[in-house]
């Protein structure tokens, strides 16, 4: 599989989470999402941890194209792990729509350089391994609301800086 043909379309997916349940929504999603998510043609390049937020979950999923992304988020939240699941994972959130819907200017999620460490940041950086811009398309799955505040640029990089935040790579990630 070319997972850099799911660079295309990426979701970068924030959620607030209720104070210590950090854990049990990794281990959750780990367990239950992963594996359905991609088989609905989602792909899941990084799920982390944000030190700097002890009740930040943030977590990247990548689609070929706007099409993609609708079959796929249909699929799966119209699926039977979703509604078997949904109320658990419902249960550690306090907010899950602090989400960007982006492009790339730059790819590299896929293939990134080696090394270790990875940092986000909200604007561009000149270390950037990968970069990614606001799509200006209208959010195809309404059900999951998507920021308009922008326009953001989001560089993914190995080196931190002033404005970048640390991410820890949970067991499953595949961002590392």
């Amino acid at each position: 599989m070319d997972f850099s043909s799911f660079e295309t379309v990426l979701e970068l997916r924030r959620y607030q989470l209720r104070p210590g349940r950090r854990d049990e929504l990794i281990s959750l999603f780990e367990r239950e999402f992963v594996e359905p998510q991609e088989e609905a043609g989602a792909h899941l390049f990084g799920l982390f941890r944000v030190p700097s937020s002890p009740d930040e979950f943030l977590w990247l999923r990548g689609f070929s194209s706007l099409a993609a992304r609708f079959d796929a988020l249909s699929a799966f939240y119209s699926g039977p792990v979703w509604r078997r699941f949904r109320e658990a994972a419902n249960a550690t959130m306090v907010d899950s729509d602090n989400v960007l819907l982006l492009r790339p200017v730059v790819r590299g999620l896929a293939s990134p350089p080696p090394g270790s460490g990875v940092h986000v940041s909200l604007e561009a950086s000149p270390s950037a391994f990968a970069v990614f811009e606001t799509d200006p398309s209208p959010n195809n799955f309404p059900q999951l609301p998507v920021r308009t505040d922008g326009p953001f640029t989001v560089s993914f990089s190995r080196e931190p800086s002033a404005s970048s935040e640390e991410l820890v790579p949970t067991a499953r990630s595949l961002l590392r």
